[in-house]
């Protein structure tokens, strides 16, 4: 199988990670794989040091730029099946024609409706499958008018890492300037208002009012940044809240921590979640979205609304009780390893390309 796979997001978000593995994990599996990605772009400077070919394209007319580029490639005929990871990739793969050569599959990753005017209607039928990350998106798809039939369901998926050892962690800890007697909760997101970080913030000045040796290390970048340090600083919190910025080595975050916080207001299924239940952490979060189909209250993680006040008892009762504490990490990174995987996300996206192609190029 050759897959020609497009992202034209010029950041790196859950989307972005979710391709860098299933690329890398198809190309495992002895699949050909191409990539059309921004010009120096997170996810295609990271596919080409892994060896995948990257076709990139200009920053500027980004949308004009992918579809001359993908016409280019589609007249090689070398492609079973076109991808687009995101909307913006859909539009590029329309004008380029791509469903009138091949099944063409969309990732669908957040409940957002479906855009109606003209130009999106057409997109949309020219999608042989959309492939939704959890039963909450393709139900929004569903009630878009989408038929069932092409829709796909394929949960997202992150690493197992091995169990943190004693000396990477205190290494962690030590690069953020955490010392043993302190808690560190952590999230991990792009600060948008829908992340919901403020709730974290509120939460902490209230859990520190008990627990004055708690933190907070937010990872992440984005529009809302300057509003998170302002709340912050109104609150009292400036020396126990770490704005972390944009990293590559999130890992480091994640080996850092005592327990994850997750106060998301809209979500899809919510990756770092994951990664941070991969990583064993405690976490609290909230059940919006996907995060339902993700989260058990109680087992896997302690689930709340987003909101400070709630955020804080939850904190609160993970500070006082050090067995719930572990008896949550352990049942996360079960769930992570039984249903969330990296490896079952490839394998299960790759069901449903071979169901694609089974049902012939398109006329």
């Amino acid at each position: 199988m050759t897959l020609l796979f497009v992202d034209l997001d010029r950041e790196w978000r859950g989307g972005q990670s979710q391709a860098f593995l299933l690329l890398r994990g198809l190309r495992e599996k002895g699949h050909a794989v191409e990539l059309v990605a921004p010009r120096n772009s997170p996810l295609a400077r990271r596919v080409t040091e892994i060896g995948i070919p990257v076709h990139e394209v200009s920053r500027s007319a980004l949308r004009l730029s992918a579809a001359a580029q993908l016409r280019r490639l589609l007249k090689s005929g070398r492609f079973d099946l076109l991808h687009a990871n995101e909307p913006h990739a859909l539009t590029a793969a329309w004008m380029a024609g791509a469903h009138r050569r091949m099944p063409l599959l969309l990732s669908r990753r957040i409940g957002f409706p479906l855009g109606r005017n003209a130009v999106s209607r057409a997109r949309f039928r020219a999608v042989s499958c959309f492939v939704a990350n959890c039963r909450e998106v393709a139900q929004s798809l569903l009630a878009a008018g989408i038929e069932e039939k092409r829709i796909a369901i394929v949960n997202e998926g992150v690493e197992v890492p091995p169990p943190a050892s004693p000396e990477t962690r205190n290494e962690a800890r030590k690069h953020w300037g955490a010392t043993e007697d302190e808690f560190l909760f952590g999230c991990v997101g792009v600060f948008v208002p829908e992340k919901g970080q403020k709730h974290a913030i509120e939460a902490l000045a209230a859990v520190r009012a008990e627990f004055p040796r708690a933190r907070l290390l937010l990872a992440g970048d984005g529009p809302c940044r300057m509003d998170l340090e302002k709340l912050t600083k109104e609150l009292g919190q400036t020396e126990a809240v770490h704005f972390a910025g944009f990293l590559e080595n999130v890992e480091q975050v994640y080996a850092a921590l005592d327990a994850f916080v997750f106060p998301s207001e809209f979500e899809g299924l919510g990756t770092s979640l994951q990664a941070a239940m991969a990583w064993g952490l405690p976490a609290v979060s909230t059940a919006r979205g996907g995060l339902a189909e993700v989260v058990a209250d109680g087992r896997t993680a302690l689930v709340t609304e987003p909101d400070g006040k709630k955020f804080a008892q939850a904190m609160l009762r993970l500070l006082r009780d050090e067995r719930l504490r572990q008896s949550l990490g352990r049942a996360g990174r079960e769930e992570v390893e039984r249903r969330f995987s990296a490896a079952l996300m490839v394998a299960n996206t790759l069901r449903v390309y071979e169901d694609m192609l089974s049902k012939g190029r398109p006329a």
